[in-house]
């Protein structure tokens, strides 16, 4: 169900009143063009720039609005009329001026406006078309390095996006929801399937069934231990795990992103059982302690410790928790960050760098394992982010640290075999942050190893 104009002429709303705060008079974002596959006329499906989204709602190709003096008008490229041929009749102007009780005008119309700022597209051809039309200079894909009125728009942008209103929340638990639906037709697809695009091609029928999109290249893959894994061409044999990173797209952009990690024979083995149990503890006392208030790094901290906790049980690492964390032992196993923003964005913003997932002031740590780490900031009510703690034996992880003097003794190496049959393993559910209990969006995907061996049987 789409979104009423009013939610969007709130947002543009409340953007006018934070960019007069900042000195910014004017304002424009542009929807972008679809990017050709390898010629003019196929081009991969067009989805409009996130920032223009977020305040127009839809998927416009060849779009700008501009907002100035608190005014907002939305310029746009007529459809040529062979065109509707081909592609069907488009809305003109007049028709989306009534839809989106929005002023909608020619994109002839526009006049190039005086010290614009801007977000520069993610693709140079867009970007390109962009700065003919403002008449000034703009380099796709440079967000993290803006400066002046343009890094006062970002700034504006983070601040608006980051705590999501209630029509984003219902976006979000939407697309959540039919994220969760497609993980358990993966689950029950596995078995007596041949290969892994056996299963990836159930979970995202069962996405596109809805009239949705996927969010990101799906990960199906028993290759666990390569972290974005998009190749799911492989062989299933039993005795595997099969680790499904897939997530749907609401209509209006906004992302699921699920992780979910079960056995393609039906039964976790001894071995996989007990490195499940300890990833699905980690991220439940993550989500325990996901509060308003809290620093996200401390919860990434939190979840290493108990991770280190966990394989000095299972005998994959010798010492104490905190010293192995610090060292980097832990890393070995547990190389990336606990989660990231979810919005619009799969990786909420990170179009702008650092200066969406970091509160000002906080900086990239350079300790392994915290490196990698996409958001810290302290969480508000409201924000939705991923927690997403996995195990991966990565043949190029432990061979670093078989050189590395700082971790090599920590590596209880002798008992690696037993645990052969565990690659990856990663459980990833998207939170929704309350000033109480955090609310999980995709509960529906189960994750307890009861309710997963009885869906795989």
């Amino acid at each position: 169900m789409a979104s009423s104009p009013e939610v969007f002429q709130a947002r543009r709303q409340r953007l006018s009143a934070l960019l007069a705060r900042r000195g910014v008079e004017t304002a424009a974002f542009c929807s972008g063009w679809a990017r050709p596959r390898n010629f003019a006329h196929n081009v991969f499906p067009f989805r409009a720039e996130s920032h223009f989204l977020y305040l127009v709602g839809r998927h416009l190709e060849g779009a700008v609005l501009l907002l100035q003096a608190g005014r907002s008008t939305l310029f746009v490229t007529p459809q040529p009329a062979e065109m509707a041929l081909w592609e069907g009749p488009l809305p003109g102007p007049e028709e989306l001026a009534a839809l989106l009780e929005l002023d909608v005008r020619p994109l002839d119309d526009l006049e190039a406006p005086d010290e614009a700022a801007c977000l520069p597209p993610q693709d140079e051809e867009s970007a390109l078309w962009f700065e003919s039309l403002l008449d000034r200079a703009i380099e796709a894909q440079s967000g993290p390095q803006l400066v002046g009125l343009d890094a006062q728009l970002a700034d504006a942008m983070v601040e608006l996006r980051l705590v999501h209103d209630e029509a984003a929340i219902a976006e979000l638990r939407a697309a959540a929801e039919i994220s969760a639906q497609a993980h358990v037709v993966g689950m029950r697809s596995t078995r007596g399937a041949s290969h892994e695009y056996v299963v990836r091609g159930a979970m995202e029928g069962a996405i596109v069934s809805r009239g949705l999109r996927t969010s990101y290249t799906s990960i199906v893959s028993t290759r666990g231990e390569i972290l974005h894994n998009n190749d799911s061409n492989g062989r299933i044999a039993g005795g595997e795990l099969l680790l499904c990173d897939v997530g749907a797209e609401s209509l209006e952009g906004w992302a699921g992103d699920i992780t979910r990690t079960w056995p393609t024979n039906g039964r976790f083995s001894p071995a996989q059982r007990d490195v499940y149990s300890l990833v699905l503890a980690v991220q439940k006392a993550a989500i325990v302690s996901a509060v308003a208030g809290v620093r996200y790094l401390e919860l990434h901290r939190q979840a290493g410790h108990t991770m280190g906790e966990g394989l000095v049980e299972l005998g994959l690492l010798r010492g104490e928790a905190g010293d192995l964390y610090e060292r980097g032992a832990v890393a070995v196993f547990f190389p990336h960050g606990l989660g990231h923003l979810l919005g619009l964005d799969v990786h909420d913003m990170e179009d702008l760098g650092d200066r969406a997932g970091y509160d000002a002031g906080a900086e990239r740590s350079t300790q392994p394992g915290e490196s990698a780490l996409r958001l810290d900031r302290r969480l508000a009510a409201d924000q939705v982010v991923t927690i997403e703690p996995g195990f991966y034996q990565s043949p190029l992880l432990l061979e670093r640290a078989r050189q590395d003097p700082r971790v090599r003794d920590a590596v209880v190496w002798e008992r690696l075999p037993a645990f052969a049959d565990v690659r990856g393993i990663r459980i990833e559910d998207d939170v929704r942050i309350t000033s109480g209990a955090a609310q999980v969006l995709s509960a529906g995907a189960p994750k307890e190893i009861d309710a997963l061996e009885g869906i795989l049987r």
